[in-house]
Parts: C-alpha cells; sequence; structure tokens
C-alpha cells in the first residue's frame, strides 16, 4: 500500500485534512457529487469530468474520466440513484473574450459572445446511467440551441431544473426539463427576470456593469429559490412545472456588490441560507456575505443576519478571489442539516456554520488548503492561490471540496 504525503494546510481550526487526489492529473475541479462512494468532478479546464473512488476517503483513487464534447465545458453535474446529468456549455473560459474574467461577471454573455458563426460547441445536458458507478453509460441528451447549461438541480424523480443560456436571451434563465423518460429529455416550462427576453423585444434595465443571470435554483417542494447574480433573489411558484410564477423579488445590489449564487432552503425552520459568490480579485467587486433570510412569509423574505467573515488574516490582499463561492446543498441521501452549514470561501477555504441561533451565525471550524502545486487555469495573470469552489458533506459527515487548479481535498469536520 502506498502512503500518499498530505499538503499542508495553510490554516484549519476544527477540521483536518484526511485524503487528497489531483483527480488523474487533472486538479482543476468545480461542482462535486459522492454518490455511492464515488466523487465526480466537474472540470473548469479539462474538457470533461472525472470519476475518484472515496469508498476509502484517506485514499481516494482516480477511477476514470469522461471526455466532453469538443469546445465544450463540463463544469457542474448532479447525481442520484442510478442518474448522472452532467451540463455541456460553451466553454467560455478557453474564449479569449473572457481572459479578463470581468468580462464575464460584468455584462450578458449574449453581448460578448454574438457574431460567432462556427457553433463549435455541444449546448444542453448529457444524461448517463451510473448503475456501475465508475462506468457512466450516456443513454439521453437534452440538446439546446444557444451557450447551453450552467448549472442543475436534481434530486431524483420526474423533474430537473437548469439554468440555461437559450437563443434569444441576454443570458442564463430558469428552465424545467421532464425526464418521465431519461432517454428524451423535454423542457417543460421556463421563467426569467424581465428585461432578458431580448428576441421577445425586451431591454434591460439595470445598470451598466451588472450581469442578470441565473446561477441555479435549489428546488423545495413546489418552490423554486433562484439565485441571480447581480439580479438577487427571486422565489417561484412552480406547482404547475410548465408555467414558474413569480412569489417574490428581493436585490441588495446595489448597494451591495451582487453575485448571489446560491440560495438554501431549510424548510423545517422556514429560512433561507442566501449566499453572495466573490467574482473578482482583491474584492474589487466589493464585499460579499452569506446572509440568512426568514422566509415565514414567502412574499415578503426577510434578510435577519449574516454569516461572519474568515479574519484570522487580511484574506483580501492574499490574491485571487475572497469571499463565499457555495455552500453544501443538503442534498437527500448526503449530509443534512438545518443548524449547520458549510461553505467554500475561495482564498479563505472551507467554512462551517452553526446557526441555532438564527440572528447571530458562528463559525464553528475551518480550513484553508495548501496552494495548488501547479496551475491549470491558463488565463493570464491568475494568482497561484487556493480557491476552494465547491463542498459536499456525505451523510457520514466527511467534506469533499474542490479547487479550479489544487484538486480534491478531504476534510474531517472535528466541531
Amino acid at each position: 500500500m502506498t502512503t500518499h504525503t498530505l499538503p499542508t494546510p495553510e490554516y484549519s481550526r476544527n477540521m483536518r485534512l484526511i485524503g487528497h487526489s489531483d483527480q488523474g492529473g487533472k486538479p482543476d475541479g468545480v461542482q462535486v457529487m459522492v454518490h455511492r462512494g464515488y466523487a465526480y468532478i466537474g472540470h473548469m479546464v479539462s474538457q470533461g469530468f472525472s470519476i475518484v473512488d472515496v469508498r476509502d476517503p484517506k485514499n481516494p483513487r482516480a477511477a476514470g474520466f469522461i471526455s466532453a464534447p469538443p469546445g465544450t465545458w463540463n463544469v457542474h453535474l448532479q447525481a442520484h440513484d442510478d442518474l448522472l446529468l452532467v451540463i455541456n456549455a460553451r466553454d467560455l473560459f478557453a474564449d479569449v473574450r473572457f481572459a479578463d474574467e470581468k468580462v464575464y461577471y460584468t455584462r450578458s454573455v449574449s453581448d460578448t459572445v454574438q457574431g460567432t458563426q462556427q457553433r463549435g460547441w455541444s449546448a444542453g445536458v448529457r444524461i448517463f446511467d451510473i448503475s456501475v458507478p465508475d462506468q457512466p453509460k450516456e443513454i439521453g441528451f437534452l440538446g439546446l440551441e444557444g451557450i447551453g447549461v450552467h448549472r442543475i438541480w436534481y434530486v431524483g424523480g420526474r423533474w430537473a431544473y437548469v439554468s440555461a443560456l437559450i437563443d434569444g436571451y441576454s443570458d442564463y434563465i430558469f428552465l424545467t426539463i421532464d425526464l418521465a423518460d431519461p432517454r428524451n429529455p423535454q423542457v417543460a416550462g421556463r421563467w426569467w427576470l424581465p428585461g432578458m427576453h431580448t428576441a421577445g423585444g425586451e431591454t434591460p434595465d439595470w445598470p451598466q456593469g451588472k450581469r442578470y443571470a441565473l446561477h441555479h435554483a435549489i428546488i423545495s417542494g413546489d418552490t423554486a429559490y433562484a439565485s441571480w447574480r447581480d439580479g438577487g433573489l427571486t422565489l417561484l411558484d412552480i406547482k404547475d412545472r410548465s408555467a414558474p410564477q413569480l412569489i417574490s423579488h428581493r436585490n441588495w445590489s446595489p448597494p451591495f456588490g451582487g453575485g448571489t449564487h446560491t440560495a438554501l432552503p431549510l424548510p423545517d425552520r422556514d429560512l433561507l441560507v442566501v449566499l453572495d459568490e466573490a467574482v473578482l480579485d482583491n474584492q474589487e467587486d466589493g464585499e460579499k456575505l452569506i446572509w440568512l433570510f426568514d422566509v415565514r412569509e414567502p412574499s415578503n423574505p426577510v434578510s435577519i443576519s449574516t454569516f461572519p467573515q474568515p479574519d484570522e488574516r487580511d484574506y483580501v490582499s492574499k490574491g485571487a478571489h475572497f469571499g463565499p463561492h457555495n455552500l453544501h446543498e443538503n442534498r437527500p441521501g448526503s449530509f443534512v442539516s438545518s443548524t449547520l452549514i458549510f461553505a467554500t470561501y475561495q482564498n479563505a477555504g472551507v467554512r462551517a456554520y452553526d446557526i441555532s441561533n438564527p440572528y447571530q451565525p458562528k463559525e464553528t471550524g475551518a480550513l484553508v488548503p495548501a496552494a495548488p502545486a501547479t496551475m491549470m487555469d491558463k488565463r493570464p495573470g491568475r494568482p497561484q492561490v487556493i480557491q476552494s469552489c465547491d463542498v459536499f458533506v456525505d451523510a457520514q459527515g466527511i467534506i469533499y471540496s474542490t479547487d479550479y487548479n489544487g484538486g480534491l481535498s478531504i476534510i474531517e469536520y472535528l466541531g
């Protein structure tokens, strides 16, 4: 048996690193799903997704890589039961026009890419049978016209929910997908913020330099909690999956910096954790926060507190992004809690919070992984700094976190 020396974390409190994987030499990771002892990891640079055997979390083993079609990235994916859903979208970071990330985060994507003649990518959702976990078999494909899909929410059953940039819209909008036959998925309904349907004659009424685009929605019951980057938060009534209806819309940008990324409902407490993603280096896009909303009255969500920010060192000047990126999303079959919340904080690593008192969230653990050994991100001038990206906590409480360059960190929570 080979023993691997683990990279030494830069900082840890109530957490310890127990395993690490370079994902078979492709250490760039975005979304991670751990399912039946295997981690499925979408990549930012390596076009495709990886499979890592984590049945022994202290000794993860690369177990496969599935390529994306040419010109396509697979940044996000979802696993449930025997199905794995993987996004196909144009690899935007391979496009020289997005070399400066400000271009991606401060204007509608369709404004930047319009006029592209050749369609050298695949747009839609690939559906795999993962009844043999390390041998995904593609069984279905939802093809779309446009840039493609950014992110999916799928936790079994008939319906999936995606953010998609389809022709005729300024940026990513909300689609409901009917998977009654996973071999033949169909778009059932759609919803967008007014001003996004350019082909319908709508014009944006939001400020220059703001990007209104659905990152993704998390669904609880018949409500979709949707995050629209600089467009804020919407609660949508999706009882009729073919005709989503607006319940409420809140936006705190300006004065805050926008970037709303994830809205995680805690239905047993009528609370909603809402995370704004830091998207520019050295906090150039302003301070980004994790908010707690009271949603007892869905037509009037009220922010009641913010989570404390990492302060054991000066992270703003450390380089790259400082601020929240993503939350562990309480998926069925994973670790589910309405009082213990896990988040990634990019150059400040992975954080755990106790929100038993919703008016006073407390940080209860942290781990900042070592700087990446190599840079996979080929955009010019990116600093060699950890950017903890996604976090998934399995039913045993083991934490899995990805980084754009630094591989998969497997962490034990000791709080």
